[in-house]
């Protein structure tokens, strides 16, 4: 079984994190939130585990977990 990775797992997390403010800059709330929805797809794609993606979804719906 594969399990979901909680620890730290990106290189550079802060050149990630301002990608991630930059693709949002100058969009209105509804056109970020459709871009929110687009990288959560494309992201699950590449992941491709369902049992790692009901992981994430869990984790990311229990406050505090990550």
């Amino acid at each position: 079984m594969r399990v979901l990775k909680l620890d730290p797992n990106i290189a550079r997390p802060d050149d990630f994190y301002e990608a991630l403010i930059a693709i949002h800059r100058d969009l209105t709330p509804g056109q970020s939130a459709k871009v929110n929805a687009r990288l959560v797809l494309l992201l699950a794609n590449h992941v491709g585990d369902m049992e790692v993606l009901k992981q994430a979804l869990e984790a990311a719906r229990e406050p505090g977990e990550t």
